[in-house]
Protein backbone atom coordinates (compact mmCIF):
# COMPACT_ATOMS: atom_id res chain seq x y z
CA UNK A 1 0.00 0.00 0.00
CA UNK A 2 1.24 3.51 -0.72
CA UNK A 3 1.86 6.16 1.48
CA UNK A 4 -0.79 8.09 0.12
CA UNK A 5 -3.55 5.58 -0.01
CA UNK A 6 -2.12 4.75 3.56
CA UNK A 7 -3.11 8.45 4.57
CA UNK A 8 -6.09 8.62 2.93
CA UNK A 9 -7.68 5.15 4.09
CA UNK A 10 -6.22 6.94 7.88
CA UNK A 11 -8.15 10.34 7.11
CA UNK A 12 -11.35 8.18 6.15
CA UNK A 13 -11.22 6.10 9.68
CA UNK A 14 -10.74 9.27 11.69
CA UNK A 15 -13.97 10.46 9.46
CA UNK A 16 -16.05 7.64 9.97
CA UNK A 17 -15.31 7.84 13.82
CA UNK A 18 -16.23 11.92 13.81
CA UNK A 19 -19.22 10.48 11.65
CA UNK A 20 -20.11 7.70 14.70
CA UNK A 21 -19.53 10.43 17.30
CA UNK A 22 -21.79 12.99 16.08
CA UNK A 23 -24.58 10.21 15.48
CA UNK A 24 -23.93 9.50 19.75
CA UNK A 25 -24.39 13.55 20.31
CA UNK A 26 -27.36 14.02 18.30
CA UNK A 27 -29.97 12.85 21.04
CA UNK A 28 -28.52 14.28 23.40
CA UNK A 29 -28.47 17.61 21.52
CA UNK A 30 -32.47 16.95 20.87
CA UNK A 31 -33.21 16.39 24.25
CA UNK A 32 -31.10 19.41 25.63
CA UNK A 33 -33.24 21.47 22.49
CA UNK A 34 -36.30 20.07 24.26
CA UNK A 35 -35.82 20.92 27.47
CA UNK A 36 -34.54 24.27 26.67
CA UNK A 37 -38.24 25.00 24.45
CA UNK A 38 -39.63 24.03 27.83
CA UNK A 39 -38.05 25.75 29.83
CA UNK A 40 -38.49 29.09 27.81
CA UNK A 41 -42.12 28.04 27.58
CA UNK A 42 -42.65 27.71 31.39
CA UNK A 43 -40.42 31.15 32.15
CA UNK A 44 -43.36 32.96 29.49
CA UNK A 45 -46.35 31.52 31.10
CA UNK A 46 -44.88 32.35 34.92
CA UNK A 47 -46.38 36.22 35.70
CA UNK A 48 -43.90 39.03 34.97
CA UNK A 49 -43.34 39.70 38.31
CA UNK A 50 -42.12 36.45 38.89
CA UNK A 51 -40.27 36.31 35.32
CA UNK A 52 -38.20 39.19 36.01
CA UNK A 53 -37.53 37.87 40.11
CA UNK A 54 -35.96 34.28 38.24
CA UNK A 55 -33.99 36.22 34.98
CA UNK A 56 -32.42 38.58 38.12
CA UNK A 57 -32.00 35.78 39.82
CA UNK A 58 -29.94 33.55 36.91
CA UNK A 59 -28.52 36.79 36.11
CA UNK A 60 -26.78 37.19 39.40
CA UNK A 61 -25.96 33.04 39.40
CA UNK A 62 -24.25 33.86 35.81
CA UNK A 63 -22.27 36.28 37.36
CA UNK A 64 -21.14 34.75 40.64
CA UNK A 65 -20.11 31.74 38.28
CA UNK A 66 -17.88 34.18 36.20
CA UNK A 67 -16.33 35.56 39.06
CA UNK A 68 -15.36 32.00 40.67
CA UNK A 69 -13.99 31.39 37.08
CA UNK A 70 -11.85 34.91 37.29
CA UNK A 71 -10.58 33.55 40.63
CA UNK A 72 -9.63 30.15 39.08
CA UNK A 73 -7.71 31.81 36.87
CA UNK A 74 -6.13 34.23 38.82
CA UNK A 75 -5.23 31.35 41.23
CA UNK A 76 -3.32 29.68 38.17
CA UNK A 77 -5.97 27.46 36.97
CA UNK A 78 -7.60 26.90 33.19
CA UNK A 79 -10.70 27.90 32.81
CA UNK A 80 -10.85 27.28 29.44
CA UNK A 81 -12.24 23.65 27.79
CA UNK A 82 -9.59 22.98 26.23
CA UNK A 83 -7.20 22.47 29.85
CA UNK A 84 -10.35 23.55 32.23
CA UNK A 85 -8.67 22.49 36.02
CA UNK A 86 -5.23 22.08 34.85
CA UNK A 87 -2.26 24.78 36.77
CA UNK A 88 -1.00 27.28 33.89
CA UNK A 89 2.32 26.38 33.49
CA UNK A 90 3.52 29.68 31.32
CA UNK A 91 1.94 32.80 31.26
CA UNK A 92 -1.28 33.69 30.21
CA UNK A 93 -3.82 31.13 28.28
CA UNK A 94 -5.25 32.93 25.17
CA UNK A 95 -8.11 30.77 25.70
CA UNK A 96 -8.91 30.65 29.06
CA UNK A 97 -8.62 34.92 28.78
CA UNK A 98 -11.20 34.93 24.96
CA UNK A 99 -13.49 32.62 27.55
CA UNK A 100 -13.51 35.42 30.63
CA UNK A 101 -13.86 38.35 28.30
CA UNK A 102 -17.20 37.16 26.58
CA UNK A 103 -20.47 38.74 27.70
Amino acid sequence: MSQLTQALTEVEEKLNSLIEEVQRLLPYVKSLEDENARLKRELCALPEKERSRVIANAEHLQGVAHGNLERLYREGFHVCHLHFGQPLEEGDCLFCMGFLRKD
